[in-house]
């Protein structure tokens, strides 16, 4: 190379240099500004963001997410189960996210709803009209002592449906299992679909039945919460289901503890936490506490005292910034955190975004619908909706509270491309029609 050659490119790497973002003062960031800041490309922030940017076309629609991968995460009960493979549970994130929107691939580092603005983890600065966060939540297995070392050993007997990295193990667990104590944990808090922690023991109880190993297996579920299910329909049903199948449940339990050495969990009574006892596991799957991402605790102006983004649960709005709203697992809504209350939100959240850009009242309003498909077995399946009540809400025109094949067909074969092909591409908003057109049929439900 030429010393002129030589001298330039030492200029050009200056000048790169020159403009590389040296503090994280709003004077010398990178800036960037957008209609619409999506934050989060989850479920929630993926479908919406869909609607948005095929409304509003290229370069108004920004989202923010470092993930490389996509993850349906209702496949991780069925994974975990052996029943679906993990390599069929994600997507790349490049894949799914819409074409006219911008993806960002970092992390919210900080929020200033005072200046409608968003600070990345490189430093850059998002300035937006509109705000939607949907970040999710965060699993806390470190909250757990010992837990994280019971999941990292090779072989184990630990695992956990809820991680990508985890959720493998727990169908390893249960192939090898074949005496003593499996146990099976729920936490206290908020937490991605409260009914999953107990599919896990179904599906592990079934293939226990189906290997001949039952019988030497006690199948044990530990929940922190009053009752077996939020909706008393289903719970009934689901007393029932665990009597027959001589599943051991104890309430107002929480697991505190692991000590992974010792093949021993420690729990606490809800109620009284000095109130502990143990139990040793020949296999545990553990579900961690949860909580909203710390970057988003940290903005006390968009959170109420747990983390959650504090909004009007009928509308999603911010309480106090009406430019703001949320979606899915992070916001303040009192509604049980799962891919259809998401999906039922969508729409709500679409229209009250295009209504506070025009200047126009919020009209629609969500109902607090969710769905929760309890898989019961290898087989079965009992679909539960209900509404913010707590109140069955369902589509079809038989009584749901019911273990049926069909169910299961349901959430294995269709429910997936549904989710890919429909929901992520802003085209799927929840059995609303369906539940109306089926309506006529529900005689004597």
């Amino acid at each position: 190379m030429s010393s002129v050659g030589q001298v330039l490119k030492v200029s050009q790497s200056a000048l790169k240099l020159s403009v590389r973002p040296l503090s994280t003062s709003f004077t010398n960031r990178q800036k960037e500004h957008c209609k619409i800041l999506v934050v989060g490309g989850g479920t929630g922030g993926c479908s919406v963001a869909a609607k948005l940017s095929s409304k509003f076309g290229k370069g108004n629609v920004i989202v923010l997410d470092p993930a490389e991968r996509h993850y349906y995460q209702p496949m991780f009960t069925l994974v975990g189960g052996g029943i679906k493979s993990l390599g069929s549970s994600y997507k790349s994130m490049k894949s799914v996210l819409p074409k006219n929107a911008k993806w960002i691939q970092e992390k919210a580092k900080e929020f200033h709803p005072d200046k409608n603005t968003v600070i990345t983890s490189s430093g850059q600065e998002i300035n937006y009209d509109i705000l939607l966060v949907a970040m999710g939540l965060h699993l806390n297995y470190e909250k757990i002592p010992g837990l994280v070392e019971a999941l990292s050993i090779p072989n184990g007997n630990v695992g956990s449906n809820y991680s990508p990295d985890h959720v493998d193990k727990t169908y390893s667990a249960l192939k090898r299992v074949d005496k003593g104590n499996a146990i099976f944990t729920m936490p206290t808090g908020s937490i991605k679909c409260p009914g999953a922690p107990q599919k896990a023991v179904y599906i592990s109880e079934d293939y226990l039945r189906r290997t001949n190993k039952r019988k030497n297996v006690n199948v044990i579920y530990n929940t922190s919460i009053a009752n077996i299910f939020g909706v008393k329909k289903y719970a009934d049903a689901l007393w029932k289901l665990v009597e027959k199948r001589d599943i051991k449940v104890n309430l107002k339990t929480n697991l505190v503890e692991v000590k992974p050495h010792k093949n021993i969990a420690v729990f606490a009574n809800v109620e009284n936490p000095n109130d502990k006892f143990e139990i040793e596991y020949s296999m545990l799957h553990a579900v961690p506490p949860m909580s909203p991402p710390g970057e988003l605790k940290q903005c006390k102006e968009l959170v109420n005292e747990l983390g959650f983004v504090e909004v009007n649960k009928d509308t999603m709005q911010h309480l106090k910034y009406s430019n703001v709203f949320a979606i899915g697992d992070c916001s303040s809504s009192p509604n049980s955190k799962t891919a259809a209350a998401a999906a039922a939100q969508s729409p709500i959240v679409y229209d009250h975004i295009l209504a506070t850009l025009n200047g126009k009242p919020l009209k629609g309003v969500y109902d607090g619908y969710a769905s929760c498909p309890l898989v019961t077995g290898y087989h079965k399946c009992i679909l539960a909706e209900f509404d913010y009540n707590l109140q069955p809400l369902e589509t079809f025109p038989v009584s749901q509270d019911k273990e049926r094949y069909s169910m299961f067909i349901m959430k294995k074969d269709f429910m997936p491309p549904l989710y890919w092909h429909l929901m992520l591409n802003g085209y799927w908003n929840g059995p609303g029609m369906m539940r109306k057109a089926m309506s006529i049929f529900k005689f004597g439900k």
